[in-house]
């Protein structure tokens, strides 16, 4: 992650804890603003990746807005955002509907079904309704994070979709990607325009979804930006994009420190970070996350496996090799762990949740924002 001094970082900071440098992030906004205004959409950020309520206002001086999949998410985003709210949910309760309709601009139903079950109630306010719909063409490698893949019960089918009234629907609304480039949605938006094309002249926006990688290096920036102005200028439409990572990417650290060594047929380093905990997709996903100056195991002279402090004999976080030997005391930190970590975190076991932090690279401030504390953890429960 170049640009962020992790060594400061390192040095200044609790552990564990998040560390989000705003220089990173300022850098990642200027690149959707550009998009933004080389093609004419308009870009929200999705909160389930990143909800870091603290940095809303840097966000929001360039941004019309964020993607909410809950009325908790919606909320949020009204009252500490302040601009547009666009909710979606794969099925919403009435009392759900009935909230978000006071607080969302855009919300997009899953069904006809839904659609129809709650027509008394949105039909009688301003918000403008959607419907998600589902390409049915996949670009995901793990199904478990492909909206398209077979028998999701995300977005309605062409099958599904024919034969139903339109009427009061003014937008519609597919995400079949997840942090990728711009290849994918290429190809996807080929399969959604033969088949969902027919409906579009009678609709005020399309909604691209999210997944979409922008600020990462290798993004086809003038490719996204032909592909909206042709949407666009076809078919008189706004253009929405949803991008929830790329907001965040190579923004943030997971600072963590190691509190023992133990041996079983190797090196084990035990750390006050949790892979179950603090970096779940590590199991979910699966994913390996970078550590500074740590490489693929047997490359440097001293290996260890990486794990948590608590009871699940699975809170691996994976095996690395170093150029020295770890010792207690020791920090390390774990790269890119701004999105998909806080919104994602858990105190199982009672572990300590970490500190949310910024660092000012400008001024060479850590800032941290937010301690959690015992009784945190004891009124999450009852």
């Amino acid at each position: 992650m170049t640009g962020i001094d992790i060594d400061k970082i390192l040095e200044l900071a609790p552990s564990p804890a998040y560390v989000v440098d705003l220089g990173r992030i300022r850098h990642n906004l200027a690149i959707l603003d550009q998009v933004q205004k080389r093609s004419g959409a308009k870009i929200l950020m999705a909160l389930k990746a990143f909800s870091m309520w603290s940095v809303f206002p840097l966000i929001s001086e360039r941004f019309y807005g964020v993607c909410a999949s809950s009325p908790w998410e919606a909320r949020l985003g009204r009252e500490e955002f302040g601009k547009e709210v666009h909710s979606f949910a794969a099925a919403f309760k009435e009392s759900d509907v009935r909230e978000l309709l006071k607080i969302s601009d855009h919300l997009v139903f899953n069904s006809f079904n839904q659609l129809e079950r709650f027509r008394h109630l949105w039909e009688k306010e301003k918000v403008s309704i959607g419907l998600r719909v589902n390409p049915e063409h996949s670009e995901g490698d793990t199904p478990m994070y492909d909206p398209s893949a077979p028998k999701s019960r995300l977005g309605i089918t062409l099958s599904e979709f024919e034969g139903h009234s339109l009427d009061g629907v003014e937008g519609l609304h597919f995400h079949t990607l997840c942090e990728q480039l711009f290849e994918p949605l290429e190809r996807t938006a080929k399969v959604f325009e033969e088949k969902f094309g027919k409906y579009l002249h009678q609709m005020k926006w399309l909604n691209f979804g999210g997944g979409h990688h922008i600020t990462r290096d290798g993004y086809d920036i003038d490719g996204l930006v032909e592909l909206i102005k042709y949407f666009q200028g076809k078919y008189n439409v706004q253009l929405y994009l949803e991008p929830g990572e790329a907001f965040v990417i190579n923004t943030g650290i997971l600072v963590g420190e190691v509190l023992d060594i133990v041996h079983n047929q190797m090196d084990i380093a035990i750390l006050d970070v949790s892979a179950t905990c603090h970096m779940p997709d590590i199991l979910e996903m699966p994913y390996r996350p970078g550590i500074k100056d740590g490489y693929d195991p047997g490359k440097k002279p001293y290996t260890y496996r990486l794990g948590g402090p608590s009871c699940l004999a699975g809170d691996i976080i994976g095996d690395w090799s170093f150029e020295t030997p770890l010792y207690p005391g020791k920090r390390l930190a774990f790269l890119d762990m701004s999105h998909y970590t806080m919104v994602k975190t858990t105190t199982f076991n009672g572990i300590e949740h970490p500190a949310i932090c910024t660092f000012e690279p400008e001024s060479g401030e850590l800032k941290v924002v937010k301690k959690f504390n015992y009784m945190d953890f004891r009124n999450k429960l009852s």
